[in-house]
């Protein structure tokens, strides 16, 4: 039986096929499938710390945790607050593990018929991206490094902020980069 520990919401889970977990809340709607980040994989008395393979999950809903009850209260002055608090919590059902390299084996058995060989182009410009892990980061966090970035990172960044998150200091922030840059 294998499995894998698994990265999602800045907290490491130990997974299974089939198996449901909940996880703080994400932004996926109900029904979509995600990938989370693979930190290590084993079974059969193996592991593997540098997995090439994958883990398909599937939001399966949105829930609130249970409630926890706070209390303070101070002996002889009558102070007494009460209050409480309910997590927000997504469920998520692992529906396979290492699916991703079963499919590249696949691929790789049935080698395709090869066309005839064209004449080179220009080689194409790799596709830039924002920077390793910049979904996550804080605006304040992009402020600071974001003066360390190539440009096409930076360009990148802030085409994804107007795209998905829209932040206004972040878009700033790239804006004000971009023109230190030139």
């Amino acid at each position: 039986m294998s499995y894998a520990i698994i990265h999602v919401g800045g907290k490491q889970y130990r997974v299974q096929e089939g198996e449901r977990l909940l996880v703080d809340r994400l932004k996926s709607a109900e029904g979509d499938t995600f990938e989370p980040r693979v930190l290590l994989v084993g079974g059969n008395g193996s592991t593997d710390l540098a997995p090439a393979t994958t883990v398909t999950a599937r939001v399966v809903g949105h829930v609130l945790g249970d409630k926890v009850r706070i209390g303070k209260y101070k002996r002889r002055t009558g102070y007494k607050r009460h209050t409480g608090f309910r997590a927000q919590l997504t469920q998520i059902e692992i529906q396979s593990i290492g699916g991703a390299a079963r499919k590249a084996a696949a691929k790789k058995e049935a080698p395709a018929p090869k066309a005839e060989a064209a004449p080179k182009a220009e080689a194409p410009a790799r596709a830039a991206h924002p920077p390793k892990g910049y979904e996550e980061l804080s605006i304040a966090e992009i402020k600071e490094q974001v003066g360390g970035w190539r440009r096409p990172n930076v360009e990148a960044a802030l085409e994804y902020e107007k795209a998905n998150a829209n932040r206004k200091g972040a878009i700033a922030a790239l804006e004000s980069a971009l023109k230190e840059k030139d």
